[in-house]
């Protein structure tokens, strides 16, 4: 099992930056991909960005964060990082970062859907205040 912690969210303005962290519970971090996802309020959970297990080498991203937002993972710490930038009013929202499933299925279907997501965490909240 692992438990997932998310922080680093708050209030800033817009065009302002933000990194979120994702803190990790148990000694199989590195073998999870981890994805970050955000729900706004009257929206559904919607997908922000995914990066493979182990080094991280590959990444996902929704088309509305790319060449703005930057995911990372340092596995000797647990912990996997959301770099948002440039922010925009409309992307506040609780951002959680999740565990994904299935680990032979990497793909931007496989991971840009919340059902394939095995742990989630708390939320944090992001206000971007324009």
């Amino acid at each position: 099992q692992v438990q997932l912690a998310e922080s680093g969210g708050g209030l800033v303005q817009t065009g302002d930056s933000l990194r979120l962290s994702c803190a990790a519970s148990g000694p199989t971090f590195s073998t999870y991909s981890m994805g970050w996802f955000r729900l706004a309020p009257g929206k559904e959970r919607e997908f922000v960005a995914a990066i493979s297990w182990r080094g991280g080498s590959s990444t996902f991203y929704a088309d509305s964060v790319k060449g703005r937002f930057i995911i990372s993972r340092d596995n000797a710490k647990n912990t996997v990082y959301l770099e948002m930038n440039n922010l925009k009013s409309e992307e506040t929202a609780v951002y959680y970062c999740a565990a994904y499933a299935f680990p032979g299925y990497w793909s931007r279907d496989g991971v840009g859907n919340r059902r394939n997501y095995k742990y989630w965490g708390q939320g944090t909240q992001v206000t971007v205040s324009s």
